[in-house]
């Protein structure tokens, strides 16, 4: 079903705004990456790992409604076996690891502390460069698909698209201090699949209009054509894609909070790139190095 029919859309003509409002993100996000740094949870900071022993099966929501009153909601809670968890949490002194056992014990009537350890920054460490590999893994992958697919510059632009993406994404995480935790991670990571899914829909639809162009017929009004041809698809599918991601924003809980922002933040700025900033680029491109056809 089409919600948006539009056929003379000037996208091409507010590129110079476009590319003003995508450099004021990739700034604002380098800048608060630089200065505020990057909340790091306990998959990639470290932290202390606890593990408790009860004389009953506990729910999972139950001890974390009791890390919520120290502020530590958001630890990693597995359950061991029935009757035994592990908890692992940003690093605690071991007055907090006493206050954790004896909130417990008054909610629970009993608990035993039987394990406790350091995870040390070696393991963040590594975390961070796997993460890391795998960011640039997608991003070399994709590169190398896109550019088979269909041209090197298309595939060049796509990823320029996908950098300003997860760029941003990760600039508003830091922007307001979400902790940045492999789902985070993750996030990114979809978002980048979701963002050049679209810039190949756009890309695909400049190509085929290309090979029908008309004597005279200007690139932009190519490009305005395509992305006009493709706008409903692209906003009906980030619509059908935000219903379930708000549901899990407001219902999902604490844990899936921060996850489902971060995808929120990618949709927006996904489908924008791939209406106003991949076409954009390419545009500029063939312009100034224009190409036999």
């Amino acid at each position: 079903m089409e919600f948006i029919r539009a056929t003379h859309i000037n996208f091409m003509g507010v590129r110079k705004a476009a590319y003003v409002v995508s450099l004021v993100l990739m700034a604002l996000s380098l800048g608060s990456v630089a200065l505020r740094g990057l909340n790091y949870g306990v998959d990639f900071a470290g932290g202390t790992l606890l593990q408790f022993r009860f004389s009953r099966e506990v729910a999972t929501e139950e001890i974390r409604g009791v890390l919520g009153s120290m502020n530590l909601e958001k630890s990693i809670i597995q359950r061991f076996s029935p009757t035994e968890v592990v908890i692992r949490t940003p690093k605690l002194s071991q007055e907090d690891q006493k206050r954790i056992l004896s909130l417990l014990k008054e909610k629970f009537g009993s608990a035993e502390l039987v394990r406790v350890e350091d995870v040390g920054p070696a393991v963040g460490a590594d975390l961070r460069r796997m993460g890391i590999v795998a960011l640039l893994a997608a991003i070399g992958g994709i590169l190398v698909y896109v550019a088979f697919r269909f041209e090197f510059r298309p595939a060049v632009t796509s990823v320029l698209a996908l950098a300003h993406d997860g760029l941003t994404v990760i600039g508003v995480v830091s922007l307001l201090q979400k902790e940045f935790t492999i789902p985070i991670l993750a996030a990114v990571l979809t978002i980048l699949g979701y963002s050049i899914n679209d810039s190949i829909v756009v890309m695909d639809r400049i190509r085929e209009n290309l090979v029908g162009r008309k004597k005279g017929e200007e690139l932009e009004d190519i490009v305005n054509r395509s992305v006009s041809e493709t706008l409903s698809r692209t906003i009906n599918t980030s619509l059908t894609t935000a219903l379930p991601v708000l549901a899990l924003y407001f219902f999902g809980g604490k844990m899936l909070q921060d996850f489902a922002l971060a995808i929120l933040v990618g949709l927006v700025v996904g489908t924008y790139s791939s209406i106003f900033v991949v076409s954009a680029l390419w545009v500029d491109w063939e312009k100034r190095s224009p190409r036999r056809r």
